[in-house]
C-alpha cells in the first residue's frame, strides 16, 4: 500500500478538495454532498451523521440519490433529538 495525500478546505457548503490526483470540489451540507473528484468522475453521498454509516454513489445516474435526502433529514432529526 503506498503514501497517500489528502486536504479539504471548507467554504460554506463548498469544498476543495487537494489530494495527489489532483483538485476536486463538492457542495452541500452535513449529511448529503454532491460533487466531482479530482480525476473528473461525478459522485452522490449520503450519510448519517455522527453515526459513520453512509452511502457513495459514482458515475452516471448518481442523483438518484435525491429522493433519499428528506428521509435521511427526518432520521437525522430524529437521532438528534433523542
Amino acid at each position: 500500500m503506498g503514501f497517500t495525500y489528502r486536504k479539504s478546505v471548507n467554504l460554506g457548503p463548498f469544498r476543495v478538495n487537494l489530494s495527489k490526483s489532483g483538485l476536486g470540489y463538492s457542495v452541500g451540507g452535513r449529511g448529503f454532498r454532491v460533487g466531482t473528484t479530482a480525476r473528473g468522475k461525478k459522485y452522490t453521498s449520503f450519510s448519517i451523521p455522527g453515526t459513520g454509516v453512509g452511502y457513495r454513489k459514482s458515475g452516471a445516474g448518481c442523483l438518484v440519490l435525491l429522493a433519499a435526502v428528506p428521509v435521511g433529514i427526518a432520521a437525522t432529526k430524529l437521532l438528534l433529538t433523542s
